[in-house]
């Protein structure tokens, strides 16, 4: 009985000759994967999440609505709390540089983009104030002062902590996406 979808001598065939996703420049895309801190953390919050849901029907069964729909609430703000952990971080496209934050979201433009470089320095462990001697990804943008800017990516945020070779891996992808996007 032949099987050939599992032989290896027949021709690919394929239907359409479109773009794979990651070959799309234009889709805002991080180059990298979040880190298990993160993703944990995002776990842990949604799973607090479904808990108050829980709360949430059984407030609603036994008692009133609108206490109910305040627990609801509550549970509502927790799930996007937790995807917003999520969708943080830096993100790239032929657009410009992107940076997530949990309440602001900078985009600059690959014109406005002078440099980007990796250097040593105290950076902050898992955005807590404590700081330990670490690297950082930094931006220098056209026009600004020399004034601090938060750094891009770190060695010891939550998607890279104990994981240095992503974040070599990460900090070279920016660096490559910027020298070919922007323009001297």
């Amino acid at each position: 009985m032949p099987l050939p979808f599992l032989t290896a001598d027949r021709a690919f065939e394929t239907a359409d000759d479109a773009a794979l996703p990651y070959n799309d420049r234009d889709r805002w895309r991080r180059p990298y994967r979040p880190g298990p801190w993160r993703v944990g953390a995002a776990a842990i919050l949604l799973l607090l999440a479904s808990f108050v849901l829980f709360s949430a029907v059984i407030i609603a069964a036994t008692a009133s609505l609108s206490s109910a729909s305040v627990v609801f609430g509550v549970a509502l703000v927790v799930i996007v709390g937790a995807l917003r952990l999520l969708r943080m971080g830096t993100w790239v496209s032929a657009h410009g540089l992107r940076q997530v934050s949990p309440f602001i979201t900078r985009t600059t433009p690959w014109d406005q983009v002078v440099a980007v470089r990796t250097v040593q320095q105290p950076v902050r462990w898992l955005g807590l104030p404590r700081t330990v001697q670490g690297q950082a990804l930094l931006v220098v943008r056209r026009g600004r002062s020399a004034a601090p800017v938060p750094p891009l990516l770190t060695s010891h945020n939550a998607d890279f902590l104990g994981r240095n070779v992503a974040f070599d891996r990460a900090a070279d992808s920016v660096e490559v996406w910027a020298d070919e996007y922007r323009r001297d």
